[in-house]
């Protein structure tokens, strides 16, 4: 008998070509479906909530497979762990991707269509020395940044509108731009600027971008009340830059 499984997954997106599979590099989506085919014995296509780039991370990744297997949930989910942390000869006990939950959902489930939403979190390390260990965690901004005004920034995104000008070329074409940011949370916690955004659905780079232009607030070479300016005119030229991916980590997926 067919099921459906629903898997929560964290992944360290440093030594990963992004999310989608693609063909002689690899990826998260490629790892699981190696993993999963070898532990169900039979293939497996994993259909994931977010396609998020190299250098991004996940503390809650969500991504949904259907097979005919007979290997109980809870014991599948310690078989791929295994397989992705090498092995029971490794000895480094933990992969750069693991499974942290796994569930049987109703046949209509579908991980990223039945989605409702997602919340992510950007990491700017601020502090005038840089830390190399971090470089693959956070983006490095030595200069102050003035958070008052940032967050004054962040009130003109929230809500519904259309995000035209912090989608990134290259990605899938949409048939609309208008998207709904429920909540833009900064604060900071010791050397870390944190920055938060939940919402109903994002466009390609649009968190990233949106925290570039948040940055140059910061920095002082946009003014608060530009990032409206900016939203009304749709185009990508008028934003900020588009902030590394290394500071990037999507936290949840809302059903």
């Amino acid at each position: 008998m067919e099921r459906n499984i629903l898997m929560t997954i964290e992944y360290d997106g440093s030594g990963f070509h992004g999310w989608q599979r693609q063909p002689e590099v690899r990826t998260v989506q490629g790892e699981l479906e190696r993993v999963l085919t070898r532990v169900c014995g039979v293939p497996i296509a994993v259909n994931g909530t977010s396609r998020t780039d190299a250098g991004v991370h996940a503390l809650g990744q969500r991504a949904s497979f259907k097979g005919d297997f007979g290997i109980p949930t809870d014991r599948l989910m310690l078989a791929v762990n295994n397989l992705l942390a090498g092995g029971m000869n490794s000895q480094r006990g933990v992969g750069d991707v693991r499974i942290i939950a796994a569930e049987e959902m109703p046949d209509d489930f579908h991980a990223r269509f039945s989605s409702r939403g997602k919340m992510y979190r950007y990491i700017i390390r601020n502090c005038p020395d840089v830390d190399i260990f971090q470089r693959n965690y956070c983006y490095q901004v030595r200069q102050p940044l003035d958070l008052q005004a940032m967050t004054e920034a962040a009130a003109y995104i929230e809500g519904t509108h259309d995000f035209k000008c912090f989608q990134a070329a290259g990605g899938q074409e949409k048939e609309t731009t208008v998207r709904t940011v429920h909540s833009l949370i900064i604060r900071r916690e010791n050397k870390n600027v944190i920055i938060e955004v939940s919402g109903d659905g994002f466009l390609y780079n649009m968190v990233r971008i949106i925290v570039g232009t948040l940055t140059e607030v910061g920095l002082g070479k946009k003014r608060p009340e530009d990032v409206r300016k900016i939203i009304e005119s749709k185009d990508r030229q008028k934003a900020g830059h588009t902030a590394p991916a290394e500071g990037l980590y999507l936290v949840e997926v809302y059903y």
